[in-house]
């Protein structure tokens, strides 16, 4: 069996798993891990199953990655010195410390998924700081004056040393 486009499925069975259905990627391929007692119709139905919902979910972050990168080339025209361009920048899930993270050296941006669901203005601060370590790799006088150029800057901060404050002060066990 593969998936589209014709990327390898193993499908792995176990007898301890009995109703739940998953599937991940791995090694450029797609692995769905089944209950021990299904048929094989109930195989095949759960690996389509699973397929159309992990392309689904690709296409959903490959479509807000676009979005950032277009917000990107939006801030860095309006803020920063031309020519100004990450080689990438993507959500990602891992990052749990930081609200976002920019490689100097190879031109990459992350912001963290935490992110995705705050104000417009706030995603903008946080992409425009990460684009101007482009520029200034370290938090100087000059780095600050570039970041300090987004007219909500200090709004921004505030609202994201609010939600750090709020979520290091929940009990883990009250977290949903």
């Amino acid at each position: 069996m593969s998936g589209p486009p014709d990327v390898p499925v193993e499908v792995r069975r176990s007898r301890r798993r009995t109703r739940t259905v998953s599937a991940y990627q791995r090694d450029g391929r797609v692995i769905v891990m089944i209950p021990d007692r299904f048929s094989r119709a109930e195989e095949e139905q759960w690996v389509a199953t699973m397929l159309g919902r992990l392309e689904r979910s690709e296409r959903r972050k490959r479509r807000g990655d676009d979005d950032l990168e277009r917000r990107s080339a939006e801030l860095a025209a309006t803020y920063l010195p031309a020519g100004t361009r990450p080689t990438s920048v993507r959500w990602v899930d891992t990052m749990t410390s930081r609200w976002a993270s920019c490689t100097t050296t190879t031109g990459e941006i992350r912001l963290s998924e935490r992110l995705r669901g705050m104000p417009a203005w706030v995603v903008d601060y946080v992409l425009l700081h990460e684009l101007a370590h482009l520029v200034e790799p370290h938090h100087g006088p000059s780095f600050w004056a570039l970041v300090d150029a987004h007219p909500r800057a200090e709004r921004a901060k505030g609202f994201l040393e609010g939600v750090s404050h709020v979520d290091a002060t929940v009990p883990r066990e009250v977290e949903g």
